[in-house]
């Protein structure tokens, strides 16, 4: 059984290794984990579907995306009211399934995340015993004019939080033993 010092050791290991952000003076990054009790196929199966971020992102209303699921395409995304933007272009920039590997960078939109890539990865894990996931998303962003670094940070990290939550309360919801739910993929 791993103890926290371990946790953090391969957490530590998989944010040097996928997550290299390299922000600029006016920049600020971040990586934020989410540990899921639900098998990393389950995790992936969700998080891989850059044309239905829907799917567990609770801002996201709408999403339209031509084409298939690769490297270059870009997607349309509706915001829901609440948050200072009502839309969003992202394009595809990471996709490797064999590796868990998503990266996006938003390339448009009402809204003041200028510069924004991010990458998130999954990770198999044992939680509690069982077949688990380690969620780890990390950005980079230009401080908007009038914020600080702290505040841009702050803000980036409470969306990534809230989308990661829900990511486990969708996944964990998915994994209950006899129970089944379609995937819709």
């Amino acid at each position: 059984m791993m103890n926290g010092d371990d946790v953090i050791a391969i957490e530590t290991q998989h944010i040097r290794m996928h997550h290299k952000h390299e922000p600029r003076d006016n920049q600020c990054t971040s990586a934020l984990v989410k540990h899921i009790k639900a098998p990393v196929h389950l995790v992936w199966s969700l998080v891989r579907r850059f044309d239905q971020p829907q799917k567990y992102k609770p801002f996201v209303s709408r999403c339209i995306m031509q084409g298939n699921i690769s490297i270059g395409n870009v997607r349309e995304v509706n915001v829901k009211s609440g948050l200072p933007a009502t839309t969003s272009t992202e394009r595809l920039e990471q996709l490797n399934d064999e590796e868990h590997i998503l990266g996006i960078r938003i390339v448009g939109g009402d809204h003041r995340l200028r510069n924004y890539s991010s990458v998130i990865t999954v990770h198999p894990e044992v939680i509690d015993g069982r077949p688990g996931t380690m969620v780890i998303e990390s950005f980079v962003v230009d401080v908007p004019d009038g914020n600080t670094v702290e505040e841009t940070c702050y803000f980036v990290e409470g969306l990534i939080k809230c989308n990661l939550s829900s990511l486990a309360d969708v996944s964990e919801r998915m994994a209950v033993p006899g129970r089944t739910y379609p995937l819709n993929v």
